[in-house]
């Protein structure tokens, strides 16, 4: 919950030339998409929440920024090009609508939605105020391994991406989650929430702009006493060019791995295989962000931590300022949530037996 890397300072833009307002500090990832933010030159110059510890623990963070005494008051900026956020996640959707009503760019922890209902009032919202809704696939765009692979299927070492298999495991830390975590019209289910992550992914190596969702399955298998978490999930898909994924998620890190979560991907092309080990090699190094490369010139081994960076989010920033869509269309940030939406509604619900 408390995932924030730091990478490469990255600026594309001088101080005071990209201004974001931040508020909703109801997830910790709002702190990786502050870092993400300030690496790439923007500057945070407002924060609210109605909590004042939230606010406290962020200042402390980035003690640079404004305490403002509203949201109200960060949208009435015309200095502000952005508001980024990270709200309960069935708030999100009309969070980010009032943000683009009031003329600013949005950028929102995964997930977007929790509901097809929302997805469409803001694909109107977007298409009415022609601003951008963009949200935050923390374990592609910031995450130094994932965006090597992304270079190396651009440059065709594995020649077309047929297959993509992803592992999104998570450690629960129960006693530290907050209530909305357990209550699944405020998360959203387990496929909606974490499984946003894997379905960007594929649509991204792959190269489709949709999918199918072929089966989906989820479950509470350990934990009878939040009936309504999913501490378990999968899904397969097929693009439309024909490549297929299958990935799962989970709640059930176990306390003796060294970070919260093994989150692995396996990438196969028609010339070649990654393999992804984004956060730990098991039983080895600590060190994360390691890329397995196999192709007909034989094995190579990366670590990359530290020297990728994150493109991401310099791209967002010049995408707000000139009207372009270089760091992820919109079209495909829709399609990814409508995906992960449309696999949790459809899942089975595996009955447990104990």
């Amino acid at each position: 919950m408390n995932y924030a890397p730091k990478g490469k300072v990255n600026l594309v833009v001088e101080p005071g030339e990209f201004n974001v307002g931040v508020t909703a500090l109801d997830h910790g990832h709002i702190n990786g998409m502050s870092n993400g933010l300030i690496e790439a030159g923007a500057t945070i110059k407002y924060v609210y929440d109605p909590d004042p510890a939230k606010v406290a623990a962020y200042v402390e963070a980035f003690p640079q920024v404004t305490v403002a005494e509203s949201l109200d008051q960060i949208l009435a900026d015309d200095s502000i090009h952005m508001v980024a956020a990270a709200a309960v996640p069935n708030l999100r959707s009309a969070l980010g609508n009032k943000v683009m009503r009031a003329g600013k760019d949005y950028f929102t922890d995964k997930t977007g939605f929790t509901s097809l209902e929302q997805l469409a009032e803001t694909k109107r919202v977007a298409a009415e105020t022609g601003r951008r809704y963009f949200v935050y696939f923390s374990e592609r765009l910031h995450v130094e391994a994932a965006v090597l692979a992304g270079q190396l299927i651009d440059e065709g070492k594995i020649g077309r991406v047929i297959q993509v298999t992803g592992f999104g495991p998570h450690r629960l830390d129960k006693d530290i989650r907050p209530d909305w975590f357990f209550k699944k019209e405020q998360y959203g289910g387990i496929l909606a929430d974490i499984g946003s992550h894997q379905i960007e992914q594929f649509l991204y190596y792959t190269g489709n702009a949709d999918a199918k969702v072929i089966a989906s399955k989820v479950a509470n298998y350990n934990n009878e006493a939040t009936p309504e978490l999913e501490d378990y999930g999968d899904a397969t898909l097929i693009g439309d060019n024909g490549a297929t994924f299958f990935f799962k998620v989970d709640w059930f890190t176990p306390d003796g791995l060294r970070t919260w979560g093994d989150g692995r991907t396996f990438i196969t092309g028609t010339e070649g295989t990654i393999e992804l080990r984004k956060y730990i090699n098991v039983a080895e190094s600590e060190e994360k962000d390691h890329v397995f490369l196999v192709t007909k010139d034989g094995e190579e081994h990366f670590q990359v931590t530290g020297q990728i960076g994150f493109p991401f989010f310099g791209e967002m920033i010049l995408d707000c300022l000139n009207g372009t869509e270089n760091a992820m269309t919109q079209e495909h940030i829709f399609k990814a949530q409508e995906l992960c939406l449309l696999a949790q509604d459809q899942a089975q619900v595996i009955d447990v037996v104990k």
